[in-house]
């Protein structure tokens, strides 16, 4: 057994070689393939959808707000892996009484790159998490840079809720050269009226796929009060952390040279 400190700082004691590993995370769920982890995992959550082809062997325990406490006894984890944002205090302080729980959190690109090194350090699969992180760097460091005024992203609808400050997806759009308006309001993810999307004076909107699945047709209703802003679909699952952000370089060079 070993003592670690996780990345809120609690202390968890848990195997060096732990062979049972539930992931309630679906960014560290598709990391751990990534670093070739994938035979240790023994549970998922239900949005754990990558790999796909893949990870539909792992036994789905609930979604990343509400799990099946009893599943997941049955299945005798000897470590979960749970996310500051996507999973409550409350599901950790349950979870922690069938097994240890190493709680990560991610609010900017260098976090990412901390949470593949962690992942690593905690499968035994360093020198895998070390190429994924070499290739996360390679492709960041490789986005074009520029000032390219005001931006939004907005993630759900009814009641609009756009990406505030301390957040990994804030990061990713400062990396490329964006400044959010929004950073300023309280709370991660504000809740933003259309007055306020008018006050900002955006120069880009953009609508993600997930968690809200903004389409084509949403298009219309911000151009509506937005007449002045560039209005842009994105692939959400290009703004994760982890194993998603090698193949995000590409996808976020091409984003921009469209703008």
């Amino acid at each position: 057994m070993r003592t670690i400190i996780d990345h809120i700082g609690r202390q968890v004691t848990c195997s060096t070689q732990p062979q049972r590993i539930i992931s309630i995370c679906p960014a560290i769920t598709e990391t751990l393939f990534a670093i070739g982890a994938e035979e240790l995992l023994i549970g998922r959550t239900k949005y754990c959808i990558f790999p796909k082809g893949q990870v539909e062997k792992l036994t789905p325990v609930g979604g990343t707000k509400q799990v099946d406490i009893n599943l997941i006894k049955q299945l005798k984890p000897d470590l979960i892996l749970a996310e500051k944002e996507e999973n409550t205090a409350e599901i950790v302080t349950q979870l922690e009484q069938i097994a240890p729980v190493f709680v990560a959190e991610v609010q900017a690109i260098e976090d990412g790159y901390r949470l593949i090194e962690t992942l690593g350090m905690l499968t035994n699969k360093n020198n895998k998490a070390t190429k994924l992180v070499q290739a996360s760097k390679a492709g960041f460091a490789s986005l074009p840079q520029q000032n390219r005024g005001l931006a939004g992203y907005v993630i759900w609808r009814k009641p609009y809720m756009v990406v505030g400050d301390t957040t990994y997806i804030h990061d990713v759009l400062a990396r490329l050269g964006f400044e959010n308006p929004f950073a300023q309001l309280d709370g991660r993810y504000p809740i933003v009226s259309q007055e306020q999307f008018k006050a900002t004076q955006l120069d880009v909107l953009f609508l993600a796929s997930e968690p809200f699945p903004y389409s084509e047709k949403h298009i219309a209703e911000f151009q509506e009060f937005l007449p002045h802003t560039k209005i842009v679909l994105v692939d959400g699952e290009m703004f994760w952390y982890g194993a998603k952000m090698v193949e995000a370089s590409s996808y976020l060079t091409a984003l921009v040279k469209q703008l």
